[in-house]
């Protein structure tokens, strides 16, 4: 008796430890894959004086990818990184204006790439919500499947039109502020995202 009561005992316990943990992931337990911001990347290039490029980096990224696809990347805009403190201070004040858009998300549907060293070229359209507005944009990445781990990066750079989100005022005000004759407002945007279970 005692034995069947320490295993019903044991079972219950089981049982409400997954209820609990569904409970704290929107009643289902969590699945898909976790974005590794150690391993991955994201870039962009401003072109100013119309030939000098630079390339600057967003060193702060989250995000998952659901077991069905659903691939949701966080961008911390104040982690930008130009190289240039000034600078860093004036993007996030004038151009991303942290203080009311700390963050930009996108989000896409990924298929393919999921099978062993399978190597897959995805097209679609992405969702990028930056700067209050969110807008659908094309993309081209590559995804390649190695053990547990999926690799997702840009086959070729997103253009990100300034005008699109609003940024084009920011862009004129860092001009004025470093007394530049010319800011390109498009942007091109590589990234390598690694996904880990």
């Amino acid at each position: 008796m005692n034995n069947v009561l320490k295993l019903f005992t044991f079972l219950l316990a089981i049982a409400v430890s997954q209820l609990l943990y569904a409970g704290s992931h929107g009643g289902k337990p969590r699945e898909g894959m976790t974005l590794d911001n150690s391993l991955s990347s994201l870039n962009f290039v401003s072109v100013k004086k119309g030939s000098v490029g630079e390339v600057h980096t967003i060193d702060k990224l989250s995000g998952s990818l659901s077991d069905d696809g659903n691939l949701v990347v966080k961008l911390d805009l104040s982690s930008v990184n130009t190289g240039i403190d000034i600078r860093n201070e004036r993007m996030l004040e004038h151009l991303f204006e942290t203080k009311n858009n700390p963050i930009a998300t996108i989000s896409a549907k990924i298929s393919g790439g999921r099978s062993a060293n399978e190597i897959s070229t995805i097209t679609g359209t992405l969702s990028l919500d930056l700067h209050g507005i969110k807008k659908d944009i094309e993309f081209n990445v590559v995804a390649v499947k190695s053990g547990d781990n999926l690799v997702v990066s840009s086959a070729k750079p997103i253009i990100i039109q300034a005008s699109d989100f609003g940024l084009v005022a920011g862009i004129q005000k860092l001009q004025e502020l470093a007394k530049l004759p010319s800011i390109a407002t498009a942007v091109p945007v590589n990234f390598v995202l690694v996904f880990k279970k």
